[in-house]
């Protein structure tokens, strides 16, 4: 019996042991708090300080815009280019949105930023007005909002807006 007893108590030392054995141990964090760290499949991190970043962004993929209809939200992508708008008074000017993040609209040879948020192209000036480019239907759209606006606001004019660039710059 005392065999028996034996037996069991080392095998259950035993199945307790392997589990805490084999699991693996987490790496020490490389960084303290108000900081964000990316690890790559191939296992290399990338640290970023949270302070440093205005956003974190999650565009969609090239497979999943490749078969889109005009009835769901153009991606990313797709604002890339020389834009033609209507400035509200019935004449036009051109807006360029770049892969990068930047922004020019030739009236008034002005620099900005842009960010795809919720299916648009949302473009911030550095004179300070603001202007989100939409697909309305099988059309885009410009809607123009003055500097105290936000994006969900009534804008204070919209007009139509074309891509003349083929093949996106």
């Amino acid at each position: 019996m005392r065999k028996i007893v034996s037996v069991f108590a080392l095998a259950a030392m035993f199945c307790l042991a392997v589990p805490g054995c084999l699991a693996k141990t987490p790496p020490t964090p490389k960084s303290g708090p108000g900081v964000i760290v990316i690890v790559f499949k191939d296992g290399h991190r990338v640290t970023y300080n949270l302070s440093e970043i205005e956003r974190v962004e999650f565009p969609g993929s090239a497979d999943a815009d490749a078969g889109s209809s005009d009835s769901r939200s153009p991606s990313r992508s797709h604002f890339l280019g020389k834009w033609e708008v209507g400035d509200g008074s019935g004449g036009t000017f051109y807006i360029t949105i770049y892969d990068d993040g930047h922004a020019m609209r030739s009236m008034g040879d002005v620099h900005g930023h842009w960010v795809y948020v919720d299916g648009e192209a949302r473009i911030t000036w550095d004179d300070g007005p603001h202007d989100a480019i939409r697909k309305v239907g099988s059309r885009y759209q410009k809607f123009a909002y003055v500097a105290n606006k936000s994006f969900t606001d009534v804008p204070d004019n919209v007009t139509d807006a074309h891509n003349t660039t083929p093949h996106p710059i």
